[in-house]
């Protein structure tokens, strides 16, 4: 028995809807590059001549577009392709193609809402009959659309104004400046319970007599007294609102109390004071300055003079300085370390500064330990070091101390004795004459704070290495630009406890900042080591051995340059000031000669700065700057090979 053919089996197709046929008629090949348009006719130009579409095309064309309009609907609203065809009676084939071509998954919400809300706003409005729902839906549709617009907009720009327009108009009217340097009550508050539980017993004695008119305090050194002021001060501008003045030697000094004020209000409230001066939300004004009476006389507040025995026509100065506080709500604050007896502060230590009264004023440690105010209605206090540690204060090994510094010096700088420097070398009031406000009178060529402080220009070096028991010391001078010029102490640095190798380190980091043109180092006995290392990295570098001979003409050169007016150094430098004021006349163990010293033994440590600075000028010979000098004068030092 023979088997017909098995026929193949009926394709299954989906009917079609009458629209999509009619549209086929008129549509180009399948393989033509423009089979995914629906229109029976090219859109490239429209002033192109083109076959006309017949009515029944149009009406046609018009389903096709609603039909896919409607498809995007369904399929933004999570149809599966799958059910949009069957539910639309469109050929899978054909909605894939305008699921490509129009990129239906590509598109952004924002922009699907749009494109549905368009189509529903479209249909409201081509109604010939609207009824009050329909009008109220159109007018939110509206809404709703110019909402979406400002939503696209700023995700264009980034700018909130795009997004709410009420942001511009509230920005539109008068800002109101925000309150510069403001600090509440609260952060107040924290500052002074931060400020009152850091305090040794000393500076509380201080803060309980803040109400005294006038207060002298007589201070060892390292004892916090710059520090405490700075705070003292800071909070008193913040409950009163009181001025506040610092009165420095100079204004690289006055600056360190701004410094301690920032940081304080930085350390407890995260916040940063700034200006110059320091202007609080509350009216106070914090001025910091250096010893100018043209500009101290300009202010009025509390004032704080630092340092008062170590600056130069304090007389003169304090007139004008005391006159800043001349009101009975203003109140005064001297302190510093004891300098000499000669100086023009101590009478007003002693009470002596009132001529036509004599007041019986007892300045003795015994009477004034604890505070007391005098005849002349002044308070006065003395602390010394020994006084702040039974205070409470830890920071020092006072035995240590009295171990590496003579009796004299101990007693000058931690036992508030002054110094009678009648007979000195090197007399406070001659030192007081090379005093300057480095800030102001070298401003033109010397920026201390700069990588390179005095730029390209030529500097002279003197060192006096660390022996046994005392301090290295390194001076930078800028010699004179011209053969009556000046002397300027640029720069001063002291090494405790290094090596000889961590000691020419510390020179060579100065000649990478500075231009070093000529450098002496003292080389009698240890001080070798540091020369031959230095001579590596600085071959011109010069060696000075000691002798009688040679620190005779040491000591007379710097007086000469001294007397002459020809050297500077800042005011601040208090302690360069006492170096040389260490330095004395002896004789030798003959009998027969006479030479200088300063201490310069395991128990003092004390006057290095001076002769380091005396080794930079004797590069300039002796009689240099008197008028006597000729083409062939030479230095007076001692080359050592």
């Amino acid at each position: 028995m023979k088997l017909a053919p098995s026929k193949p089996p009926k394709a299954t197709s989906r009917r079609a809807s009458p629209a999509l046929k009619a549209v086929a008629k008129h549509s180009k090949p399948r393989g033509s590059k423009a089979a995914a348009n629906p229109f029976p006719f090219p859109l490239v130009d429209a002033e192109q001549s083109a076959p006309k579409a017949t009515p029944q095309q149009a009406r046609a064309l018009d389903m096709v577009a609603g039909m896919r309009l409607e498809a995007r609907g369904l399929f933004w609203s999570g149809w599966r392709l799958t059910h949009i065809a069957e539910h639309l009676k469109i050929p899978r084939t054909t909605l894939y193609g305008w699921h490509k071509a129009d990129g239906w998954d590509d598109t952004r919400p924002t922009q699907r809402v749009e494109g549905t809300m368009e189509a529903r706003l479209i249909k409201l409005i081509n109604k010939d009959k609207k009824n009050g729902q329909d009008e109220r839906e159109i007018d939110l549709l509206t809404r709703q659309m110019e909402r979406l617009a400002r939503i696209n907009k700023y995700e264009q720009t980034g700018k909130e104004a795009d997004l709410n327009p009420k942001i511009d108009a509230r920005n539109a009217g008068p800002k109101k400046k925000p309150e510069r340097n403001y600090l509440s009550p609260e952060d107040i508050q924290k500052l002074k319970d931060a400020f009152l539980g850091s305090l040794y017993g000393h500076q509380h004695t201080w803060w309980n007599n803040i109400g005294e008119r006038t207060r002298q305090i007589l201070k060892s050194r390292q004892i916090g007294a710059t520090w405490y002021f700075a705070r003292e001060a800071l909070i008193d501008a913040l409950e009163t609102g009181r001025n506040q003045i610092f009165l420095s030697a100079s204004r690289s000094q006055a600056y360190v109390f701004r410094h301690y004020i920032v940081a304080f209000v930085k350390e407890v409230l995260g916040k940063t004071l700034t200006g110059e001066p320091i202007v609080l939300a509350n009216g106070a004004t914090l001025y910091f300055l250096g010893t100018n009476s043209k500009t101290a006389q300009s202010y009025h507040g509390n004032l704080y003079f630092d340092e008062y025995f170590w600056t130069n026509n304090f007389t003169e100065l304090n007139n004008v300085a005391s006159g800043m506080s001349s009101h009975k709500k203003w109140h005064l604050t001297y302190f510093s370390t004891p300098s000499s007896i000669q100086h023009q502060a101590y009478a007003l230590w002693d009470g002596s500064h009132v001529g036509d009264r004599k007041l019986k004023i007892d300045i003795t440690h015994a009477a004034l330990v604890n505070g007391a105010r005098g005849a002349d209605g002044i308070w006065r206090h003395i602390v010394t070091v020994e006084d702040a540690e039974r205070g409470g204060c830890d920071l020092f090994d006072i035995a240590s101390l009295k171990l590496t510094k003579s009796e004299d010096v101990y007693n000058n700088l931690y036992m508030c004795q002054f110094i009678d420097d009648a007979q000195a070398v090197f007399p406070l009031a001659v030192l007081q004459r090379c005093m300057v406000d480095s800030w102001d009178a070298w401003r033109k060529d010397f920026k201390p704070f700069a990588q390179r402080p005095f730029a390209y220009k030529r500097v002279w070096v003197g060192y006096d290495p660390s022996l046994t028991g005392d301090k290295a010391a390194l001076v930078v001078v800028s010699p004179p630009e011209n053969v009556l010029g000046k002397f300027r102490i640029l720069y001063k640095l002291q090494l405790h406890g290094v090596d000889f190798e961590a000691q020419a380190a510390a020179i060579k980091r100065v000649c990478d900042t500075y231009n070093v043109e000529k450098m002496t180092i003292d080389t009698t006995g240890l001080g070798n080591g540091v020369y031959q290392l230095v001579r590596k990295f600085f071959p011109s570098v010069r060696g000075l051995h000691y002798s009688l001979e040679a620190k005779t003409m040491l000591v007379l050169k710097a007086q000469a340059v001294m007397r002459a007016g020809r050297l500077e150094f800042d005011a601040g430098e208090k302690e360069l000031a006492a170096a040389f004021m260490a330095v004395k006349r002896e004789l030798t163990a003959s009998g027969k000669s006479v030479t200088y010293t300063a201490g310069r033994n395991s128990e003092t440590g004390h006057g290095d700065l001076a002769w380091a600075c005396m080794h930079a000028l004797s590069h300039e010979p002796l009689e240099q700057g008197t008028g006597l000098a000729t083409k062939r004068t030479k230095s007076f030092i001692e080359v050592s090979q």
